[in-house]
């Protein structure tokens, strides 16, 4: 039965998992259980009869090998422990506890940390990255721990073992935590429908909600709209095209973009005659 979990990710698990604790406290327990593992089953094994008899051995399997503190509760960490890899299990662990909600964060805080815009963190700049990412979500983590995390990100990250995260290694990181905004659905055909998926585009990057993209917002457009055709988007390749993008769409130079410059380098408004 365990080989039916392998095509299970951080995500998958995590949607699952949260339906289950719906108080967020990291634990189910009592008929919780038995929902939880017969709604696993018709998952990941839909073609299997799912009678009570192997829900309840299931449950009795998992619960003897896994159930680490013999509390009879399921620990969200004691089962991620068994089921995910490595990489996927530390991804979970961010989700819970310090996620980001879109690649705007993800800029803001890197910018904050690449004082010298080299494209590159090192191990130490790292810890302080991992610290912020905390600390904007009200979490307090101490320093052993701290470094316990980082040297897993160096481990699990660093491809080319040279000490060093660039932008991509931590942007494919987190991309899988959250959800790149699509840019233009493919289905909206139409202008009235472009203009549309165009104002929701423009009001999540515009997280400061001030009617302009500025700063991290600019980087973070660009970054989501370029990694669409250039997943492999390096530091410095992001500045010389966050460059290009400026000087195409900031009309009034101001080093912002307001909504109708981009509407208007996106072609969904016309130029002023």
């Amino acid at each position: 039965m365990d080989s039916a979990f392998n095509n299970l990710d951080a995500a998958g698990f995590l949607e699952i998992w949260q339906h289950f604790d719906a108080d967020d406290n990291g634990h189910i327990e009592g008929k919780e259980l038995d929902e939880f593992f017969r709604h696993m089953m018709k998952r990941l094994v839909p073609q299997e009869n799912v009678t009570e008899e192997r829900i309840q051995r299931l449950k009795q399997r998992f619960m003897s090998a896994y159930d680490v503190t013999a509390d009879g509760k399921l620990q969200i960490q004691e089962l991620a422990n068994m089921i995910l890899p490595e990489d996927e299990n530390f991804l979970l662990i961010f989700r819970r506890e310090a996620p980001l909600d879109n690649s705007v964060d993800f800029m803001k805080i890197w910018k904050k940390y690449d004082v010298d815009c080299s494209g590159y963190m090192s191990a130490r700049e790292l810890q302080a990255f991992l610290k912020d990412l905390f600390q904007k979500h009200h979490k307090e983590v101490s320093s052993d721990k701290l470094e316990e995390y980082t040297d897993a990100m160096m481990k699990i990250f660093d491809k080319n073992k040279d000490g060093c995260l660039d932008l991509n290694d931590l942007a494919r990181y987190f991309s899988k935590i959250y959800k790149n905004y699509s840019l233009f659905s493919p289905k909206a055909c139409s202008k009235e429908e472009r203009k549309k998926d165009f104002e929701k585009i423009f009001d999540h990057y515009d997280v400061s909600k001030t009617g302009v993209l500025e700063g991290p917002e600019v980087d973070g457009f660009v970054k989501d709209m370029m990694g669409l055709v250039r997943p492999n988007l390096t530091g410095p390749e992001l500045d010389k095209l966050r460059g290009i993008l400026l000087h195409h769409c900031d009309v009034n130079k101001d080093g912002k973009i307001q909504r109708n410059e981009l509407s208007l380098c996106l072609g969904l408004k016309s130029k002023p005659s």
